[in-house]
């Protein structure tokens, strides 16, 4: 799973792996767009089902520049992990700059009623480099 999955985190037994890839095919230096896709895996290894209410993004280009993005549920989804259980989704990441990183919080509500802050991994986001 690990070599899939490069980067992840766990927290209250939930355990969210990322994913990252480059898309060239949807990329234009030329233009200053570069664009990545990302694959999210989590896994509810806690005793009760917990529900992913929200998501809250940092996204920090090769300048330093920070985007932050806040939305309910995740590519159009509030899903209920049960325990034992994984939820899969892939989405994407446009920069104008060929480096950044990605890094954020959900927020999920336990069975017991519980709101719990879930880490996501920081992981970087790198175009490869272009030979002339």
């Amino acid at each position: 799973m690990d070599r899939f999955f490069g980067h992840s985190a766990t927290t209250h037994g939930i355990t969210v792996r990322v994913a990252v890839s480059f898309l060239p095919d949807r990329s234009r230096a030329d233009s200053a767009r570069w664009f990545w896709s990302y694959h999210i895996r989590i896994e509810n290894h806690s005793d009760q089902p917990v529900q992913l209410l929200t998501r809250h993004w940092v996204i920090t280009d090769g300048r330093g520049g920070v985007h932050q993005v806040d939305g309910e549920g995740v590519v159009g989804e509030q899903p209920v992990i049960q325990p034992g259980k994984a939820h899969d989704y892939v989405s994407g990441c446009p920069l104008t700059t060929p480096t950044g990183q990605m890094e954020g919080v959900y927020r999920m509500l336990c069975d017991d009623g519980q709101l719990i802050s879930v880490e996501i991994p920081r992981f970087p986001l790198v175009a490869p480099a272009v030979a002339d």
